[in-house]
C-alpha cells in the first residue's frame, strides 16, 4: 500500500517554558506557508489572553506548513499536566513527535509527562534541544539526559537512535552541531529531519471511512465541531456518514463543512482523505473517541481514554453582601449554562449538581485546570463563588487511593534543607537529591496531591523566589491516613461592612499580615488578612480616629501603613481552608467565611471543636 509522501503530521511536545510555541512560529515564518506581507507575532499559536498573559500554551492548536510542494500538519500541545487530557488524545492524530528541550534545564518532569504518552502510541521522535544560546547551556550533556529518559522509559531499539537538531528558536537559528558558532538562521535542518524520519501516512483513501474526533471545537452558528484525523477511505461535502457513538448507538448525519488548517488559518475544503486532519461540522452532539464512518461499513476505531479528574471544587453562585455589584451575569442558571457549555470542549472537566441550590460540584485535571476556568468566567463578566480545592478519592481493588504527584525542585543550595523539611511535613517521599552545579540542588519527591495545595507560595517564600517548582500527576497510591494538610495560619476577620481606614489597619497589622489597604469596602466575614497565630481574629478595620479639638502632632500626619499582600486568584484558592470561600468577580477577588455572621460563626466553631474531642 502506497504512503502520502506529500504530508507528515506531528506533535511538539516539552515541558512548560522550553519554547514549544516560539519554535512553531519560526517554523511558520521560515516555510512557505504565510504571505510575505503577513506580520507574525510572537507565539502566534497562543490565541487566548491567558496563554499570552502566562507564557503557557492551555488548548492545543493545528497550524500546517508548507514546504515546497510539501505540507507538515503541527499539533502544539500544552506542556502542564493539567491538560494532559488534550496531550493523550493528540498521540492518535500523529505519527511522530518533535519533543522540545531547554539546553540549560533540560529534561523535567512533563517531558517525561509528555514522552511516555508519545512512546505508548510508537511514535517516532526527533529531539530539539532548544535555547543553545543560553548562558550555561549545556546542550552535549542533555542530549544524554535524553538519552537516559528514552531508555527508563522503554524506547524501542531504533528510537534510541534519534536524530537531534540544536537550535535557538528565539533567534530563528538551527543546527546539526551542538556548537553554538555553527547555528545558521534557517529551519531547514527541522524540516529536512521531519521528512527523513517521521513515517508518512498511509494511503488507504479508497477503503470506508474512518474519522476520530480526537479534540472538539465549538461554534454558535454550527455547534460542535469535531477535530480528528481521517484513518481511511475520503470523506466529502454532502456525504451520508455515520457516528458510532460512545454508548454502543449510531446516528446518521449529512457532512454540511469540512475545514482543513493552513498557517494560523482553518480554511473550508471540499473533500479530505486518509492522513488529513480535519474539522467536521455538522454533528450537534459529538463527543470526544466518537468514530464517523462509512454507513456500509460502520466500523469504530479503538475508544480514546480521557485522564480522569483528580481534584473537585465546589462553584456556588455569589452571595455575598456585594453580590450582583460587579458583574454581568450572575444568577444560578447563567452560571450553570457556562459550566455546561464549557464541557461542550474540556473532556477532562466534570460538572455535577449538588444537594444545594446554585452549587455545582467542578471536577478537573488540577488547580491550574480549575483556576484558569474561573479566571476565563471571571473576565467573561461572571460573578461566582469556589471553596478550597479537594482531592478526589477513589477505591482501588478495596483500599481508598489517593492521588499522588511526581515532583521536581530546583534551589539555590542554601534553601534545600527549608524545602526538604516543608516537603517532609506535607508527606512527600525523597526520590533522588543531586547538585546540578552553579549552586544548585535538584531534588525529586513523590508527593500526595492534597500535600501539595497551597504549597507553591510557601515554595516561592522559603527560597525568596529563586526555586522552581513542578509537579505533575504520577498515580494513585493508598491514602495517608491521621494526616489533614492545611493553613497553619488562623484569619483577621472583618466584624463589619464599611471603608477600611488607615487608623484601623494600624491598630490590626501587628497582629499579622494584612490583604486590604486603606480605602477599601469590606463586610463582616470577609478575610482582610492572615493571623501570625494558628486562630482566627475578627478585627474591626472600619474605625475611624476619634475626633478631637487637639492638634495632632507630626507624627500622627507622617504614619503609614505596610503595603498589603495582593491575593490574586491563585494565592486565594491557595490560601482557603475548608470553612472558607474566595469570592470573585470581574473586578475583584475576595476571600470570605462561609458563615458571614461572627457569632453564628464562633458559635459553628465551638460546636466543632467540641465534636471532635
Amino acid at each position: 500500500m502506497a504512503n502520502r509522501e506529500d504530508i507528515r503530521n506531528i506533535a511538539i511536545i516539552a515541558h512548560v517554558d522550553h519554547g514549544k510555541t516560539t519554535l512553531v512560529n519560526e517554523l511558520l515564518k521560515q516555510s512557505d506557508t504565510l504571505d510575505s506581507r503577513k506580520e507574525l507575532g510572537d507565539r502566534a499559536m497562543d490565541t487566548n489572553d491567558i496563554e499570552k498573559e502566562r507564557g503557557i500554551t492551555i488548548l492545543s492548536k493545528n497550524t500546517a506548513v508548507k514546504v515546497g510542494d510539501k505540507q507538515i500538519n503541527i499539533l502544539d500541545t500544552p506542556g502542564h499536566a493539567d491538560f494532559g487530557g488534550e496531550v493523550e488524545r493528540i498521540m492518535g492524530m500523529v505519527d511522530g513527535v518533535l519533543l522540545v528541550v531547554d539546553a540549560f534545564e533540560g529534561t523535567m518532569p512533563q517531558t517525561r509527562f509528555v514522552l511516555k504518552k508519545a512512546f505508548e502510541q510508537n511514535l517516532t521522535p526527533i529531539v530539539v534541544v532548544n535555547k543553545v544560546d543560553r548562558p550555561g547551556a549545556r546542550p552535549e550533556e542533555v542530549v544524554d539526559e535524553v538519552l537516559d529518559l528514552f531508555i527508563e522509559l522503554g524506547a524501542d531499539e531504533e528510537d534510541l537512535d534519534f536524530p537531534v537538531i540544536f537550535a535557538s528558536a528565539m533567534n530563528g537559528t538551527s543546527s546539526l552541531s551542538p556548537d553554538v558558532a555553527d547555528q545558521e538562521h534557517t529551519m531547514k535542518p527541522v524540516f529536512d529531519k521531519v521528512f527523513e524520519t517521521i513515517p508518512a501516512p498511509i494511503d488507504n483513501s479508497d477503503e470506508p471511512l474512518q474519522f476520530q474526533v480526537a479534540m472538539l471545537d465549538y461554534n454558535d452558528f454550527v455547534g460542535r465541531i469535531g477535530i480528528g484525523r481521517v484513518k481511511r477511505g475520503t470523506i466529502k461535502i454532502g456525504d451520508n456518514v455515520e457516528v458510532l457513538k460512545l454508548d454502543g448507538t449510531s446516528q446518521s448525519f449529512r457532512v454540511t463543512k469540512l475545514s482543513g488548517f493552513i498557517g494560523l488559518d482553518q480554511v473550508e475544503i471540499q473533500e479530505a482523505k486518509a492522513g488529513d486532519l480535519i474539522a467536521v461540522s455538522g454533528m450537534e452532539d459529538i463527543s470526544v473517541g466518537e468514530t464517523v464512518a462509512d454507513p456500509s461499513h460502520p466500523e469504530a476505531l479503538p475508544i480514546l481514554r480521557i485522564d480522569e479528574p483528580t481534584l473537585q471544587m465546589t462553584f456556588r453562585q455569589n452571595d455575598s453582601p456585594f453580590a450582583g455589584k460587579e458583574g454581568k451575569f450572575v444568577t444560578a442558571r447563567q452560571i450553570e449554562d457556562r459550566l455546561r457549555r464549557e464541557l461542550h470542549t474540556d473532556v477532562s472537566l466534570r460538572v455535577e449538581d449538588t444537594d444545594q441550590a446554585g452549587a455545582w460540584l467542578v471536577s478537573g485535571r488540577g488547580e491550574l485546570h480549575l483556576s484558569i476556568l474561573i479566571e476565563t468566567m471571571r473576565r467573561e463578566g461572571f460573578e461566582l463563588q469556589a471553596s478550597r480545592p479537594q482531592v478526589i478519592y477513589r477505591d482501588i481493588d478495596g483500599v481508598q487511593s489517593e492521588p499522588y504527584e511526581s515532583v521536581q525542585i530546583d534551589t539555590p543550595d542554601e534553601y534545600a534543607s527549608t524545602v526538604i523539611d516543608s516537603l517532609n511535613q506535607r508527606k512527600g517521599e525523597m526520590e533522588n537529591m543531586e547538585s546540578v552545579g552553579n549552586g544548585q540542588t535538584r531534588l525529586t519527591y513523590m508527593a500526595p496531591s492534597r500535600g501539595l495545595i497551597g504549597y507553591s507560595t510557601e515554595f516561592m517564600s522559603a527560597t525568596r523566589g529563586y526555586g522552581i517548582f513542578n509537579h505533575t500527576y504520577a498515580e494513585y497510591r493508598p491514602v495517608v491516613r491521621n494526616w489533614e494538610p492545611g493553613r497553619r495560619n488562623g484569619a483577621l476577620v472583618s466584624i463589619n461592612q464599611g471603608t477600611t481606614s488607615n487608623y484601623a489597619i494600624m491598630g490590626v497589622e501587628d497582629r499579622g499580615q494584612m490583604f486590604v489597604g486603606a480605602g477599601v469596602e469590606v463586610y463582616e466575614g470577609m478575610i482582610v488578612g492572615m493571623n501570625a497565630r494558628d486562630n482566627d481574629i475578627s478585627v474591626n478595620v472600619t474605625k475611624l480616629k476619634p475626633q478631637s479639638n487637639v492638634r495632632s502632632s507630626n507624627k500622627d500626619q507622617t504614619a503609614s501603613i505596610k503595603t498589603p499582600r495582593v491575593m490574586n486568584l491563585e494565592a486565594s484558592l491557595e490560601f482557603l481552608n475548608d470553612d472558607e470561600y474566595v469570592e470573585v468577580t470581574p473586578e475583584n477577588v475576595r476571600i470570605r467565611k462561609a458563615i458571614l455572621n461572627t457569632a453564628e460563626r464562633e458559635k459553628a466553631a465551638k460546636r466543632r471543636k467540641a465534636s471532635s474531642k
